[in-house]
């Protein structure tokens, strides 16, 4: 049995397959998934678990080396868009209008759903590689 880290099964899958550039989504609970992107749905109700949690326990296993967000997280979730910057501050990233995000999100490898409430906490994470290149 694993004891440590991310423990959904279906999730740690998914990391573990992750190959440098390949891209995932971690998005809020009403975020649009495009139809063939697999879904890794970890919300159970409202709030439970939260972008952060999730953001949290996937940047312990994965190397990411650019990111993308929409540009309304500016306006609309400041302390989000903090809280991402603090998390990646050396890495790559773009801000993109909502629209936008929601069509490139159609090309990544999974989506992870959160319970997440509140504006714009989608993101768009590109994997990087976990040794000097």
């Amino acid at each position: 049995m694993k004891k440590k880290g991310i423990l959904n099964a279906q999730l740690c899958a998914h990391i573990a397959a992750l190959g440098h550039k390949d891209t995932f989504l971690i998005g809020d609970a009403g975020m649009p998934i495009p139809k063939g992107v697999p879904i890794v749905d970890l919300v159970l109700c409202g709030g439970v678990p939260t972008f952060i949690q999730t953001m949290d326990a996937i940047l312990e296993e994965t190397e990411v080396e650019h990111y993308t967000l929409a540009q309304e997280i500016h306006e609309k979730n400041p302390v989000l868009l903090e809280y991402i910057q603090s998390k990646l501050p050396d890495t790559e990233h773009e801000f993109i209008p909502h629209d936008d995000l929601k069509k490139m999100s159609a090309n990544v490898k999974f989506a992870i759903r959160t319970g997440e409430f509140t504006p714009y906490p989608n993101i768009i994470l590109r994997a990087g590689v976990a040794f000097p290149a």
